[in-house]
């Protein structure tokens, strides 16, 4: 299933109560949007989360679905509350309760990309930013909220992976584990998202197939994990984030030339995470 917003792959017979997601993989830009951002073809890709939809493309396969945007980031950021709206973009939108993520142009309509450059000059009228959300942001969670309610009935659970990709700038930070820096970032919301059985499964998987992992931080999950994720109610989700400098040249937004020898191991990873889910339904209990 494919349209201005997403693409849906399905598998031609599920075997898994797995759910992937790529929010953030969207790299159709509208023209109205182009005419308008005061930035260059390269700047404004720079928040993608760039061929992460590719890493994970084998798992319809495997039994599992994939759901990918088709809308980018810097359009609408799909792993933002619809509420996220900057007063600083968007004209009458309030000033209580403004996060530190939308007071840094972060919002559900975002106001920079990497490394704070600004899209664009002036601000949106209520109805703009209501249009935008109408068009992307609904239509894509409306899907995905189904997507998840089909496979908890078909299976009695659903565990979504939101799939997500890192810079290698956001790292520098990061303590060194035996000498490394992480590969991937496992995000549970600290324990809340998913049951620990998940996180330690994903972990091991990716360890297994030569990743460095780290919990948490400094990415512990964002919207879309913390809206979905219901543990109680047979509803986990994990967010998976990969470093991008692993599989692309982040600067030329292009693949590196062994990005296949990653995607392949990734493949491996995905394979066991849609294993996880054609597991019997105790295993949530142990």
């Amino acid at each position: 299933m494919e349209n201005l917003v997403y693409t849906l792959s399905r598998p031609e017979s599920p075997s898994s109560c797995a759910v992937f997601n790529s929010p953030h993989s969207g790299s159709d830009y509208p023209e109205a949007f182009l005419a308008r951002t005061k930035l260059g073809p390269l700047q404004i890709r720079s928040s993608e989360d760039a061929f992460v939809n590719e890493l994970f493309r084998d798992v319809p396969g495997f039994g599992a679905p994939l759901m990918a945007a088709r809308v980018p980031r810097a359009c609408v950021d799909l792993n933002r509350s619809a509420d996220d709206l900057d007063p600083a973009l968007i004209e009458g939108a309030s000033r209580r309760f403004v996060s530190p993520r939308i007071s840094a142009g972060l919002g559900v309509i975002p106001r920079v990309v990497a490394e704070g450059r600004a899209i664009m000059s002036g601000k949106l009228t209520q109805a703009e930013a209501q249009w935008l959300l109408t068009t992307y942001w609904y239509p894509y969670h409306d899907q995905l909220r189904t997507l998840i309610g089909e496979t908890k009935k078909q299976f009695g659970r659903a565990l979504l992976f939101d799939c997500h990709s890192m810079p290698n700038d956001a790292l520098v930070s990061a303590p060194d584990v035996r000498g490394r820096r992480p590969d991937v970032i496992l995000g549970d919301r600290f324990g809340v998202s998913c049951d620990r059985w998940v996180i330690e499964s994903a972990a091991d998987l990716f360890r297994a197939n030569g990743f460095e992992v780290f919990r948490n931080a400094p990415f512990a999950g964002g919207y879309i994990t913390q809206a979905y994720g219901r543990p109680r109610q047979g509803v986990h989700a994990l967010q998976i984030e990969i470093n991008r400098s692993l599989y692309m040249n982040e600067k030329a937004i292009s693949k590196r030339s062994d990005f296949e020898v990653v995607a392949a191991s990734i493949r491996e990873v995905a394979r066991g995470l849609v294993d996880l889910g054609s597991r019997p339904l105790r295993v949530a209990a142990e």
